[in-house]
């Protein structure tokens, strides 16, 4: 395996920071046992580009996941699950047209202020797809409208939560929650492990959800360390 660092550039998540990165950068692209590897040694993909940050003066960026057989859902966990028990889930392992309408309105209505603004179709198909990777699509509907979409990255030991988008006006439902206690389910169902939430910076408002899911593992001094208790 070859690999690259790129020069550094502004952070997307810690305003006062510079930001490098490790890209994974050999002669073919990773499959699928490759890429369970690395995201086990803490790396990520966007798209079809897999890396991993690798900034000098912080290390604020920590892998997260799940190890699913001893998760345990807190009170509000459970309540958001009786809150959206009206909902019905779908799963898919194909991309649909009705998916990017969806995620163009989350992107410019909640996210205007990130680095996906505006939403297109080539950012969308860029960020989400890979011709190497298994992607599962879970939909969730209310009735028979489609409100939320969960990717999930389909590895060989393990599930990855890519990302999750939903219509901005069903956010009292705390979609993004209910898709993760949905994506925990089905890695219990498909005998996976693991469920990699991506990266947690506890310094970061827009990340602090992730801690709440416990007990969880988290991936420094170059190995996988459990957490039991929220930070501070």
């Amino acid at each position: 395996m070859k690999f690259g660092i790129t020069a550094p550039f502004a952070c997307s998540y810690l305003p006062e920071q510079d930001e490098r990165l490790l890209i994974f950068m050999s002669d073919s692209v990773p499959n699928i046992t490759e890429y369970d590897f690395l995201i086990g040694a803490g790396f990520r993909r966007s798209g079809t580009q897999v890396y991993r940050p690798h900034c000098e003066a912080c290390k604020a960026c920590e892998s997260i996941r799940l190890p699913v057989d001893i998760f345990t859902a807190s009170k509000s966990q459970k309540r958001i699950m009786k809150r959206n028990q009206d909902l019905t889930i779908h799963i898919s392992d194909n991309d649909k047209p009705e998916y990017y309408p969806l995620y163009e309105s989350y992107v410019n209505q909640r996210h205007a202020d990130g680095s996906m603004y505006p939403a297109t179709k080539e950012q969308y198909q860029g960020f989400i797809l890979s011709p190497w990777n298994n992607a599962l699509f879970i939909e969730i509907y209310a009735t028979n409208e489609l409100i939320g979409v969960a990717v999930t990255d389909n590895l060989a030991s393990s599930l990855s939560a890519l990302y999750t988008f939903f219509k901005p006006d069903q956010q009292q439902r705390s979609l993004g929650n209910f898709a993760i206690l949905q994506q925990i389910e089905l890695a219990k169902s498909l005998n996976k492990p693991f469920l990699y939430l991506g990266y947690q910076i506890d310094t970061c408002q827009k990340m602090s959800y992730k801690q709440n899911f416990l007990p969880h593992e988290r991936f420094f001094d170059d190995k996988w360390q459990l957490i039991t208790k929220k930070a501070g």
